[in-house]
């Protein structure tokens, strides 16, 4: 009987079933290695690119180019920097961030565990649909609706709260890094809250049940079984966003003052950033004005990197969530 049952076990069934499995797992695995490594020489082929290219400005460069403020790489003698671009880089996206990603959770949470089903799936659809709007749209639009508009906050923001540094400053006009990083996070929280939302509707069905079970609230079942589940998630999808919201060009460029300044006063006339300056300057650039802007290309491709890489060490420090996060 023991000789029987080990021959069912150990067949040519199951050889051939496990022959079949490892012939599957070999081009799989090639085609996983290959994926890899080809994204990794890609990345690496773009930044040579751009070090090759930016190299001979940098040469040209009559000035430090990470703190000068000054952008005249045209000129007879070039001088230009990325301080005042990167900087407005980094604010004008991180406020988008910090106002897009509560009222992206917001929106995630009310469709995955509050919202009726077919409301629920209408307004997926219409955040997947606002998620693939072209971004000329929302600039045309801020330009056209919001400039406008931000005129009235933004001086009641400068009367009440001009002693926060924030908000103050003399001068107070419609087209502001507020108001860009307004139409940044209008961009962005479509991103997140369909990534959320999907990371939400995930979350074990067998642990929400027993929340609710012992007595816990719709809310408290959502914070201590939905939103611990979902925090990996959510960092991911927000950077996501904010590696949108460095990069965008179009939006930013019909909204942004353009200049070349320091302030962390986003009410005034102030901004600028290293997307938005290529798209202004690219088209009247000379051969050393655009190796500038190839420079300050690159840098904004070190920025987006460093993020990603803080966000992925951020969600890798608990351990309980790193494989989710892989």
């Amino acid at each position: 009987m023991a000789t029987s049952l080990h021959s069912r076990k150990s067949g040519p069934a199951v050889r051939r079933s496990a022959f079949r499995r490892s012939r599957g797992d070999a081009p799989f695995r090639f085609v996983s290695i290959a994926a890899g490594v080809f994204l990794l020489a890609l990345m690496a082929a773009i930044g040579v690119f751009l070090v090759v290219r930016a190299v001979p400005a940098l040469q040209a460069n009559t000035s430090h180019f990470l703190t000068e403020l000054t952008w005249q790489p045209n000129s007879a003698k070039p001088v230009f920097g990325i301080g005042a671009l990167a900087f407005g880089t980094v604010v004008s996206s991180l406020l988008a961030l910090v106002i897009a990603t509560p009222v992206a959770v917001g929106v995630a949470l009310f469709i995955s565990h509050y919202a009726p089903r077919r409301l629920a799936s209408v307004l997926g659809y219409v955040v997947d649909l606002l998620a693939a709007v072209p971004s000329v749209v929302y600039g045309l639009w801020g330009v056209t609706f919001l400039v406008p508009f931000m005129l009235g906050p933004s001086s009641f923001l400068n009367e009440y709260f001009g002693w926060i540094p924030l908000f103050g400053g003399d001068q107070v006009v419609g087209r502001n890094m507020l108001t860009a990083s307004l139409v940044l996070a209008i961009m962005i929280l479509p991103i997140i809250a369909a990534i959320s939302r999907e990371v939400f509707l995930q979350a074990p069905k067998m642990q929400e049940e027993a929340a609710l079970a012992l007595g816990a609230t719709r809310w408290e079942m959502i914070r201590m079984s939905v939103l611990p589940f979902g925090r990996p998630g959510v960092i991911s999808a927000a950077m996501l966003g904010l590696g949108r919201a460095m990069g965008e060009t179009i939006a930013v460029a019909l909204i942004f003052p353009a200049t070349f300044n320091i302030t962390l006063r986003i009410l005034s006339p102030n901004g600028n950033s290293i997307a938005a300056n290529i798209a202004n300057g690219f088209g009247e650039a000379t051969p050393i004005g655009t190796g500038a802007l190839i420079a300050s290309g690159l840098v904004l491709f070190l920025i987006t990197l460093l993020v990603n890489m803080g966000a992925r060490f951020v969600i890798a420090r608990r351990k309980e969530y790193a494989r989710a996060a892989a």
